[in-house]
């Protein structure tokens, strides 16, 4: 049995490790984590990959237990199209996700990130522009995870207007710096445009 301890860990770091080590080809994965959402995140983990959770409480925490094969039955279900292409744009304009709690709201973001880097969808281009373009000037796990997803074929454009007036054109660490043309050029030609606005 492979044995992860994943305590102190934010969400998503438990389910990634755990997705490493059954990806890695173990057979059995516990993982031990110190909150509940940790456990019903690899619980939907085990339920997404054909495996089995089993969960225990600990003196400090939870063990989940994932096993099985990952075979998963499917049904086929029709092609459908689709009608924009298949190419994908992340539009980010604003160093956080969501309105309320401005930390939780950045933290989000990191998480986000960390978890994209991580999976198996890699969007053709990534596009900063406003408050956005804090997180490629500043943000060291964004940072990261946008060098991982840079290898992997990401295209990321960043707004000099916007640099320029948070006064950190200088501070850029990754991606080519743009202009408002070559952004919506992407953003209309992507057959999927998600944005963080």
């Amino acid at each position: 049995m492979f044995e992860i301890d994943a305590r102190g860990k934010a969400c998503p770091m438990p389910v990634i490790l755990a997705k490493k080590a059954l990806d890695a080809g173990e057979a059995t994965v516990r993982i031990r984590v110190d909150n509940a959402v940790a456990v019903e995140n690899l619980k939907r983990l085990a339920s997404s990959t054909g495996r089995q959770a089993q969960t225990e409480e600990t003196g400090d925490g939870f063990a989940v237990v994932l096993s099985g094969d990952g075979a998963l039955e499917c049904t086929l279900l029709p092609v459908v199209e689709n009608n924009g292409g298949g190419s994908l744009a992340l539009f980010i304009g604003r160093d956080g996700i969501g309105t309320g709690d401005e930390t939780l709201g950045r933290n989000l973001m990191k998480m986000f990130f960390l978890t994209l880097a991580e999976g198996d969808t890699v969007p053709d281009s990534i596009l900063f522009m406003n408050g956005g373009v804090l997180l490629p000037t500043g943000n060291e796990q964004v940072i990261e995870a946008l060098e991982v997803l840079q290898a992997r074929g990401a295209e990321i454009l960043v707004c000099g207007t916007c640099l320029n007036a948070y006064g950190i054109q200088d501070q850029l660490r990754i991606g080519t710096v743009s202009n408002m043309y070559e952004i919506q050029k992407r953003m209309l030609q992507a057959g999927r445009v998600i944005t963080f606005a």
